[in-house]
């Protein structure tokens, strides 16, 4: 009967190991980053801790491996690392957590729009769902931070752009909008049917936040003091005394 190896403790190193020492000291060095960081690390952030031309990609699979057997794994959302429940714990954490309002079937048509069509007028969206779309629509998704004003297409009435964000990418376990699910994985899931139209596709999503050619900055917005208190009578005149 073959037992299994018995797994390597990588903190668990003898004080005469150098080697073993360094890299116990750099895996615990990325390991307090990730824990007290609540937004995904990215590899220049980890190496800033790291003596100079050390491969963060690697000590990352070696950590993210030791972690996939605890409670709490090691993944990468948005471009960084983050901690994580392991998904087979998710309903043991969610239990007595605070309920969160879910999203209405507009705001989720909305949403998956944004994601794979950004950048994205108002109009262009009512014109891929078929119906219109209330500005409620819209700043629901902007309060949950998922979706963000880009810019102002370069058209008549310069319409706003809208994106997604690092926090959409975050709560939906996505490294980059790339990894968003394409036609084949979408029909498999049983959210597209057969009868979908010939030559029907998936647009490919782009994560690159810089504007387009037909995009141009927002502007500020100008400083409202229609709200700010007024100075008192004798205030007001006390120069001219």
């Amino acid at each position: 009967m073959n037992r299994a190896a018995p797994r390597v403790d990588l903190f668990d190193v003898r004080p005469d190991d150098e080697r073993a020492v360094a890299l116990a000291r750099d895996l615990r060095v990325i390991e307090a980053l990730l824990f007290t960081s609540g937004a995904p690390v990215d590899g220049a952030a980890l190496a800033a801790h790291l003596p100079e031309k050390t491969d963060v990609d690697a000590l990352m699979e070696i950590l993210a491996a030791d972690y996939a057997r605890r409670g709490v794994n090691i993944v990468k959302v948005a471009g960084g690392y983050m901690l994580r429940t392991a998904p087979d714990l998710a309903p043991v954490v969610s239990k007595g957590a605070v309920e969160t309002r879910k999203l209405s079937r507009a705001a989720v048509e909305v949403l998956a729009i944004v994601a794979y069509h950004q950048p994205v007028t108002r109009a262009e969206i009512e014109e891929i769902r078929g119906v219109s779309t209330s500005k409620g629509t819209l700043d629901v998704l902007l309060e949950s931070g998922w979706v963000r004003l880009r810019g102002r297409r370069k058209a008549p009435g310069r319409p706003v752009t809208y994106g997604t964000t690092p926090a959409f990418l975050v709560h939906f376990g996505l490294d980059a909008l790339q990894d968003l699910p394409g036609l084949d994985e979408l029909r498999g899931a049983g959210l597209l049917d057969g009868r979908i139209p010939a030559g029907f596709s998936i647009p490919l999503p782009s994560d690159d936040a810089g504007l387009r050619e037909d995009e141009e900055p927002l502007e500020k917005e100008p400083l409202d003091l229609s709200l700010a208190p007024l100075l008192d009578y004798a205030e007001r005149d006390g120069d001219d005394e």
